[in-house]
């Protein structure tokens, strides 16, 4: 074989390596091209999935820890028998109260809402003492008009003092009525993030009564501006280790410890709409309950 001819022979053989190492090259990167391909998707489900989760995570903690009440519970608590409330007149609230008036006088002009006198509410899920005034809320409204059902429960926080208290929430809570209206706003959630903000007119009126935003608490009630409760009026002890079934179902007995503090309290309540809605219904505002606790408001 002349050189000429290795020559040509050599240069082909080198072509041809060349070729086949282009050849695997381009086999590498399409390899890696598919192999990052498939990942990238894997991640891209991956992430859908998660974000799925988040989302759903997020949707069920905006309504965490609150459930729809038997309909046993909400009937119990909305309709506690007129003559059992009678029985119980003014309760164990004198006592927790050492004497003193439960309610502060309120001052200027009168809270509406729709043309009705406004029973204004602020309070958050978290608050033990709020997980006892609205037990006794919920009972006296209901002697005025009708909260939207079922009521819907929750529990006081865990860390806080009588912890885990049985109770129900105000959020999301219609209320109708001809003689007032109910304006209820749970601040913070059981676990202490944003759930209702006041609106600017509520804040004013919060802090009209409570000047101090170091030390304004909660629960807090406007009645129409005629008077203000700050703070339980009797002691939410009493409901500790209670469930809702055996606290509702505590209320249709006039000597309970239960009904003696919540219905007590309540028939205070009543007392205090009563001169928001000048004594209408008669019947209700005339009632034995009312007439013993008018003294003390």
């Amino acid at each position: 074989m002349g050189k000429a001819s290795r020559i040509k022979q050599q240069s082909a053989r080198e072509k041809i390596a060349a070729q086949r190492e282009a050849a695997r090259k381009a086999e590498r990167r399409n390899r890696m091209l598919i192999t990052g391909g498939s990942t990238l998707a894997v991640l891209v489900i991956v992430l859908a999935f998660v974000l799925v989760k988040v989302s759903q995570g997020s949707g069920s903690s905006s309504s965490a820890g609150r459930t729809p009440l038997p309909a046993s519970v909400t009937s119990q608590v909305t309709g506690v028998p007129a003559a059992t409330l009678d029985k119980v007149g003014r309760g164990a609230v004198p006592a927790f109260t050492q004497g003193k008036a439960p309610f502060a006088p309120g001052s200027g002009a009168p809270l509406t809402s729709g043309g009705k006198p406004e029973m204004l509410y602020i309070g958050a899920e978290y608050c033990p003492y709020c997980a006892a005034m609205r037990w006794s809320m919920a009972v006296a409204l209901s002697r005025f008009g009708q909260l939207s059902t079922p009521l819907h429960g929750i529990h006081s926080s865990s860390k806080d003092v009588n912890p885990n208290t049985a109770t129900l929430t105000f959020y999301k809570t219609g209320y109708h009525s001809p003689y007032l209206a109910f304006t209820p706003v749970e601040n913070l959630t059981v676990n202490k993030t944003t759930l209702q903000n006041p609106t600017k007119a509520q804040n004013a009126v919060w802090a009209k009564y409570e000047p101090n935003p170091q030390t304004r608490g909660y629960p807090f009630v406007a009645f129409s501006n005629k008077f203000v409760m700050r703070g339980p009026i009797y002691d939410a002890a009493v409901l500790q280790g209670k469930t809702w079934s055996q606290i509702a179902a505590a209320l249709k007995h006039p000597t309970s410890p239960i009904a003696q503090n919540v219905n007590g309290a309540a028939n205070y309540i009543t007392g205090a709409i009563c001169q928001m809605t000048n004594n209408q219904p008669a019947s209700v505002c005339n009632s034995a309950a009312v007439t013993a606790v008018k003294s003390g408001l």
